[in-house]
């Protein structure tokens, strides 16, 4: 007679259904069905990023031409103490907002960050960027296959980016 309780039986039948996914995860990831890594980084913009000039980036994705626009409220300190830790808040108002980029022109690499914002997102962003010196800060939004851009000047007393 086998008297287990039942608690017991439980927390068996949990560990190996546990097992049995963890299993089945690990072999679908061995046979290379998975490929989370690829499909992260299969929409990246490599050239973007890795461009060192402020129009090399800008060309890059596709914004030779921005207008300046009301509509993108960008929230910026006039002094950063960190450059390392630069709080960056940005709202679009523009119906139909599709990307955000956050561009710091004189970091070693402008580009900073992409933003897409997909059916049903509020075009919002709360991030903290890093700046290698002062320089101004540039969002530029991308709707309607358009570009809009707002800037602010941002002064940094200790450099992020090594300086």
């Amino acid at each position: 007679m086998n008297a287990q309780p039942l608690g017991r039986t439980l927390l068996r039948r949990n560990f190996l259904r546990t097992l049995a996914v963890g299993s089945a995860y690990v072999a679908t990831f061995a046979a290379g069905w998975l490929h989370p890594v690829q499909l992260l980084a299969a929409e990246w913009n490599k050239v973007a990023f890795d461009a060192r000039m402020l129009t090399d980036a800008l060309k890059s994705i596709g914004a030779t031409a921005a207008a300046d626009s009301d509509q993108i409220q960008l929230k910026a300190p006039e002094i950063a103490e960190n450059g390392a830790i630069v709080p960056v808040e940005i709202i679009s108002r523009i119906p139909g907002t599709q990307t955000i980029y956050i561009i710091a022109d004189k970091n070693p690499q402008p580009l900073v960050a992409i933003f897409d914002v997909t059916g049903g997102m509020e075009p919002f962003i709360s991030t903290r960027i890093k700046m290698g010196e002062s320089s101004k800060v540039r969002v530029l939004v991308k709707a309607a296959g358009k570009f809009y851009v707002a800037t602010q000047e941002v002064k940094v007393t200790i450099g992020g980016c090594g300086g």
